[in-house]
């Protein structure tokens, strides 16, 4: 649940959807959500937490959590993966290597997006901004910019092997990434 209020300072609270009118990073991961078609299909990962964990002690390890999710339709597929742990620290990125088996074509177009510290994200430039009480006119058109869903790169005729597309990618902390896979 989420609400809007009034009136507020700049990125003040969790539970809102927009700052000022600022849509901010966490509805990038909604629109991810909306461009999720098909049928649900099992993820698997060495840095998966299961829900018990997630349940009894969140992600507190000394790993984070990188997982994900996957649906698949007659033409396509769709994979987002996360990198996140609850503490808040500057870690090295991680390199993901995502295998999609079952892709009945020789090649397939991959399109990225991704929300992280550089990307799809107004409230990372708002602190880049110095974090103002009252953005002028041009900084809030920047902030407007900077909270679209930025599509980072379209790989076309990117191999399948024996059913099998393999991706590699690169996460920081904190960093959600969609990959579109179109056959």
């Amino acid at each position: 649940w989420a609400f809007e209020f009034e009136n507020q300072p700049w990125y003040y609270g969790f539970r809102d959807l927009a700052t000022n009118g600022v849509e901010k990073p966490v509805l990038n991961v909604f629109r991810m959500f909306g461009m999720m078609k098909g049928r649900r299909v099992a993820v698997s990962g060495n840095q998966l937490y299961d829900l018990k964990t997630m349940v009894d002690s969140s992600v507190r390890r000394n790993y984070n959590d990188v997982g994900g999710l996957a649906v698949k339709d007659k033409k396509s597929a769709t994979v987002m993966v996360w990198n996140y742990h609850d503490d808040d620290v500057v870690k090295p990125a991680l390199p993901v290597e995502i295998t999609i088996d079952g892709v009945p074509a020789k090649s397939a177009m991959v399109t990225q997006y991704i929300i992280d510290d550089k990307h799809s994200n107004s409230y990372e430039v708002w602190k880049k901004m110095g974090s103002p009480e009252s953005p002028t006119k041009e900084q809030i058109a920047t902030l407007e910019k900077a909270r679209q869903l930025e599509k980072v790169s379209v790989m076309k005729n990117q191999p399948v092997i024996l059913g099998k597309l393999k991706i590699t990618t690169v996460l920081a902390q904190q960093a959600v990434v969609l990959l579109k896979v179109d056959w």
